[in-house]
């Protein structure tokens, strides 16, 4: 699979047969550029404006909120009930966590996670071996919790950082990456597009994988 960040909680995941799957597409207020050509496959974490902007993606991708179990073009996507505050939802409502099954390789977006994960929610995360997790604070868990949650997870090779202060989102309340990477305390690898990750060529220790927006 190839593997491109657009900013902010967006990527495109590109499977090794041609399926696109775009996560949490913002809408025209929020400043990165938007996903580009037709996609598939669609997961939005939450319906805020930052996240849940599906009109802006290209072709007749099919649209996937909330708990549940799919398959859809060889794409295995399971949605894990969570919140988007440490206060059960009173303050910014729910959450979900996506988790999908690509070329072999099990991920787990969390869109924006705001808390802590229980027991009953790591359960299904087990196998997971790529993580895409905000760390910037305000709005979701911080780089201490983001932390936590790598630390949690046994079968973790690669994290992917991101809803976290950049240049383009230079004004909002959120942390930049720095204060994660100098949390977890692994290995960084720097990428200026799109990545490419095989199943057969996981690293085999943890390791960060820090992506430019798009």
């Amino acid at each position: 699979m190839k593997i491109l960040w657009y900013g902010h909680a967006c990527f495109r995941i590109t499977t090794a047969d041609g399926t696109v799957i775009i996560t949490d597409p913002y809408d025209e207020s929020v400043p990165y550029k938007p996903p580009e050509g037709p996609a598939h496959i669609v997961t939005v974490s939450h319906d805020h404006f930052d996240h849940n902007a599906v009109a802006r993606v290209k072709g007749n991708p099919e649209v996937f909120r909330g708990v549940g179990e799919w398959t859809v073009r060889g794409v295995s996507i399971r949605g894990i009930a969570a919140f988007h505050d440490p206060k059960g939802g009173k303050e910014r409502g729910r959450n979900t966590i996506f988790k999908l099954v690509v070329d072999g390789i099990v991920l787990a977006h969390f869109g924006d996670l705001g808390h802590p994960l229980t027991a009953e929610q790591l359960k299904p995360l087990e196998d997971v071996q790529v993580v895409m997790i905000p760390v910037g604070g305000f709005y979701t868990i911080g780089p201490r919790e983001a932390k936590e949650i790598v630390q949690a997870l046994p079968a973790l090779r690669v994290v992917i950082p991101m809803h976290y202060r950049t240049e383009v989102v230079k004004d909002w309340p959120i942390r930049p990456v720095q204060e994660f990477l100098e949390a977890v305390d692994l290995r960084v690898q720097e990428f200026k597009g799109e990545a490419e990750l095989t199943a057969s060529h996981l690293p085999k220790t943890k390791e960060v994988w820090l992506f430019s927006y798009a």
